[in-house]
């Protein structure tokens, strides 16, 4: 087992960010998703330490009221509900609504699921379609708030989103996930066996955090059966070094990317942590954790999480090249994230 340390390098990295960062970031899915994984942090630490900070982020859109429409604008409510749920601010709640209204009323592309990009502009120019991505942007939001507000329509709409993504973007030999599926062309998109990996670090990040939230819901058994099929999946494509490739099924073609590598480490511990995956997994899971903290980069007064590649979509041509070109950098809020929700799985195996 890792010593501590690994688990207060990442508290130290997230402590360096907020006191550098501008907390008026924007309102979009990987500021969100960082956001988020300071909540949990806080929560799990027992400490205030980020609360100013998302506070702060939240005053600004109460001030600035942001666009709601997309599942990408849709998941910076797991930062105003929790700014909401501690502080009792009205104001945040109504950012929250915003969001609980989209989910709910949205109309739905295929089954249950929404275009990812929704009605926003972006969305007018690219094929109507579902994405993994929306496994964490949209689905995981609505099934912590629904726990916590009895809520069964939205409980519902959170628990059947697996299902239906696994129906036409996971593969039915590998079991690994493609990255859309466009409804006219009634085809996963890419079409070859291309599978990128953060979308299926999304995967194996967010369905246990939907099942930690959703119960015994009628959904429960066929979530935990398309988790198990994709640790299994992927667990054979881990480098030596502990890490996975942003193309992770052309080893040694692309490059290593640690957003994906932290997802993976952080779906891996919390599946052991739930007593759904084995200490095969968990061996895993740990190797890629260390990997990605060794990883970081200390630098006269900062401290960086390097290889970490941008924003992705599946590019309608060439889409291996899209993928493959993709440059890396440092600190993106997403695989700030990834590592987070990786160190707190870490840290409840420690204790």
């Amino acid at each position: 087992m890792l010593d501590k340390i690994y688990f207060d390098k990442v508290v130290e990295l997230a402590d360096h960010i907020k006191s550098t960062w501008n907390p008026k970031m924007k309102w979009m899915w990987g500021e969100a998703l960082f956001g988020y994984s300071l909540s949990l942090l806080d929560t799990h630490l027992k400490e205030d330490r980020y609360t100013e900070f998302l506070t702060k982020y939240c005053d600004y859109y109460v001030q600035i009221p942001p666009r709601v429409d997309q599942s990408d604008t849709s998941a910076p409510a797991l930062i105003t509900y929790a700014m909401y749920k501690k502080t009792k601010n009205e104001d945040y709640k109504k950012l929250t609504d915003r969001v609980l209204y989209y989910i709910k009323n949205e109309p739905r592309l295929i089954e249950d699921s929404v275009n990812h990009l929704g009605n926003s502009l972006e969305g007018k120019f690219y094929p109507k379609s579902i994405w993994v991505d929306s496994l964490m942007m949209f689905s995981v939001f609505p099934s912590l708030y629904a726990k916590e507000n009895n809520d069964q329509a939205m409980m519902d709409i959170a628990s059947r989103q697996p299902r239906v993504m696994a129906k036409y973007m996971q593969d039915p030999v590998d079991k690994l996930w493609y990255h859309s599926y466009w409804t006219k062309q009634k085809t996963h998109y890419p079409r070859r066996k291309l599978y990128w990996g953060r979308g299926n670090g999304w995967v194996i990040a967010s369905l246990p955090m939907i099942l930690e939230n959703i119960g015994n819901h009628e959904e429960r058994e066929n979530i935990i059966q398309i988790f198990k099929e994709t640790a299994y999946a992927l667990l054979p494509y881990q480098r030596a070094d502990g890490a996975f490739e942003t193309v992770f099924n052309k080893v040694g073609k692309t490059y290593r990317e640690l957003s994906f590598t932290a997802l993976v480490a952080a779906g891996f511990m919390h599946g052991y942590n739930l007593g759904l995956l084995s200490e095969v997994y968990l061996e895993a899971g740990l190797k890629a954790y260390q990997c990605v903290v060794d990883a970081l980069i200390y630098e006269k007064d900062d401290i960086y999480m390097p290889e970490v590649s941008g924003p992705t979509i599946p590019l309608p041509l060439f889409p291996y090249i899209g993928y493959k070109i993709i440059p890396r950098g440092k600190n993106w809020s997403f695989g700030l994230a990834a590592l987070i929700f990786a160190a707190i799985q870490f840290d409840k195996i420690k204790k």
